[in-house]
Order: C-alpha cells, then sequence, then structure tokens
C-alpha cells in the first residue's frame, strides 16, 4: 500500500470511521474510500453489501477485477444498568468480539465480583459519555427501567448515529419513555429507531435468553440493514 494511503487509512482508524481499500487486481491501481464517500463510489452497492457483512472479499465485473479490504473500528456494546441481564449479556457479547462497557451509577451493583473481564464506569451516563465517545458502530442498550439513568443514554445514542439503541420495558413503558424524549425535540423517526421491547419476540423469559434475543435482532440490525 502506498504512504499516502496508509496515512489516509491511519486517520480513518483512528476516529473510528469505516474504509475501504479498492485495488484493482488487473493494473494494481489503489485507492482508499472513506466511510463518507461510499455512497458516491462507482462500486456503491457493493461496497454497501461488504461493510454490512463485515467481510473483504474479490469482486468481478465484465471489465475489471478488483479486491475490497475493509477496515471496520470494532462494535462497542454500551450496556445501561448493571443487572441480571447484562450478567448474561456482557459474557456473550464478548464471545461475538464485542467491545463492552457497563455504565451505572450505583456502584452497589457495578462492581468486578459481578462483572469480570469488563470495563465498568459507575457514572452517570452524561458524565461517562463525556470522555466514552458513541458512534455509529456503537449499540446501546437500555436495561436499568429507571429514566433518570436511561434517558439520558438513549438521548445520547441516538444523537451519535448508533446503529443500534435497545431499551428494556413493557409498551407502556416505552410509551411514556417516547412522550419523555419526544418532549425533548426527537421527531418520531427518530425516536422508531429505539428497539422496544428490546430483542427478537422469541418469547424469552429468563436473563440468558433474553440475552440471546437482544443478540439476535443486534446481529439482524448489524447484517441485513446496517449502512456504513
Amino acid at each position: 500500500m502506498r504512504l499516502d494511503l496508509l496515512s489516509e487509512l491511519n486517520i480513518e482508524r483512528a476516529a473510528r470511521r469505516a474504509a475501504v481499500v479498492v485495488t484493482d487486481l488487473t493494473s494494481g491501481a489503489q485507492r482508499l474510500v472513506r466511510e463518507s464517500e461510499i455512497e458516491h463510489d462507482p462500486l456503491a452497492e457493493r461496497l454497501k453489501q461488504l461493510v454490512a457483512l463485515g467481510k473483504s472479499a474479490r469482486i468481478e465485473s465484465e471489465t475489471a477485477d478488483y479486491f475490497v479490504e475493509l477496515h471496520l473500528p470494532a462494535i462497542v456494546m454500551v450496556i445501561i444498568g448493571a443487572v441480571h441481564i447484562t450478567q448474561t449479556l456482557a459474557p456473550m457479547a464478548r464471545m461475538l468480539n464485542y467491545d463492552v462497557t457497563i455504565i451505572d451509577p450505583r456502584t452497589g451493583f457495578a462492581t468486578p465480583e459481578r462483572f469480570p473481564q469488563t470495563t465498568i464506569i459507575t457514572s452517570w451516563p452524561d458524565q461517562a459519555f463525556e470522555t466514552n465517545r458513541l458512534d455509529r458502530r456503537t449499540a446501546l442498550i437500555a436495561l436499568t427501567h429507571d429514566p433518570k439513568i436511561d434517558d439520558p443514554a438513549i438521548e445520547a445514542a441516538l444523537q451519535a448515529g448508533c446503529f443500534y439503541v435497545g431499551a428494556l420495558g413493557s409498551r407502556k413503558t416505552h410509551a411514556n419513555r417516547l412522550e419523555r424524549l419526544a418532549q425533548k425535540g426527537f421527531d418520531t423517526e427518530t425516536l422508531a429507531r429505539i428497539r422496544s421491547p428490546v430483542g427478537l419476540a422469541i418469547g424469552a423469559t429468563t436473563p440468558a435468553e433474553i440475552s440471546i434475543s437482544i443478540l439476535a435482532q443486534l446481529t439482524e440490525t448489524l447484517r441485513n440493514t446496517a449502512k456504513p
């Protein structure tokens, strides 16, 4: 790879932005396609498909032969609430190579003993996000059932464009949540991005089953509807 391309690629990596290196296998010519440029690239549709799948691949056409190398930031999962579901969700998410962080100001719940090998932040979400930035490669899942904790986290996730925003709660609880967030200025289209009740409807009842339903819905969102 040319040094100028490598330098530009490293800038995108540091900023946690998706980038693609397209190599013409006939001529050897290379180009860097930044996240903001994918939509306008001649290979836009195929590049978007590969980004959604998270796979580098060879693309052949009648006129050219390319190798597309993806450089995607790691997926970050931010779980709001050190609750029972979190105790199964966090290790399952790590098995999928997600970078997991738990945020909960309630220090009696958010302890290393309950969540080993997991980053724990015992601050209020709005304080935590001052130094822990959310982005489009972040999934945020709010599980506390406490609006004082969950709502600011959901607000931040919607504003940051997180690819997945889920929240625990009944339909009535969620309706009240939507009303509060609407009063904060969020429009209907933005609020529709919140998955609540969180997880696929598989009849889950135990914390482990609920965790499976959440990860299944998250994977479905990432692979089938994610855009670079």
